[in-house]
């Protein structure tokens, strides 16, 4: 084994996206990765990365901070329904910040605001 380099996991996890989407906003890109295990089923990946910059001017350097979750099949619906509450629930209580803001999407008798199509996980097997 001396000799020999080792893998990391994000060098070999790269290998297994088949499918993936990047959010950029503002110092920071999501990436929702479609990745599929060894078992061969499909699971969503959410990364957070985040420019860091250590130092000034000339001395300035740039790294990266990445957080990420994993959500498998099981619980999309879950996580699904849990989202839009959180949602709906800063919709709710925030105003938006700019006149180019999304506004909430309210039932058809002006109810409390729903997300209907806003957020979909969407993955054919």
């Amino acid at each position: 084994m001396e000799g020999q380099k080792k893998k990391s996991v994000d060098e070999t996890s790269d290998k297994d996206i088949v499918y993936s989407q990047a959010v950029k906003a503002g110092k920071r890109i999501y990436y929702l990765d479609v990745k599929k295990s060894k078992k061969g089923e499909l699971f969503l990946a959410i990364t957070e990365s985040k420019k860091i910059i250590q130092g000034e001017g000339d001395n300035a350097q740039f790294s990266f901070e990445k957080h990420k979750i994993f959500i498998y099949k099981e619980d999309f619906e879950k996580f699904s329904d849990g989202l839009k509450d959180v949602l709906n629930y800063i919709y709710q209580r925030q105003a938006p910040e700019s006149p180019t803001s999304t506004e909430p999407v309210k039932d058809g008798e002006g109810n409390e605001p729903i997300i209907s199509d806003e957020i979909k996980i969407d993955i054919d097997f």
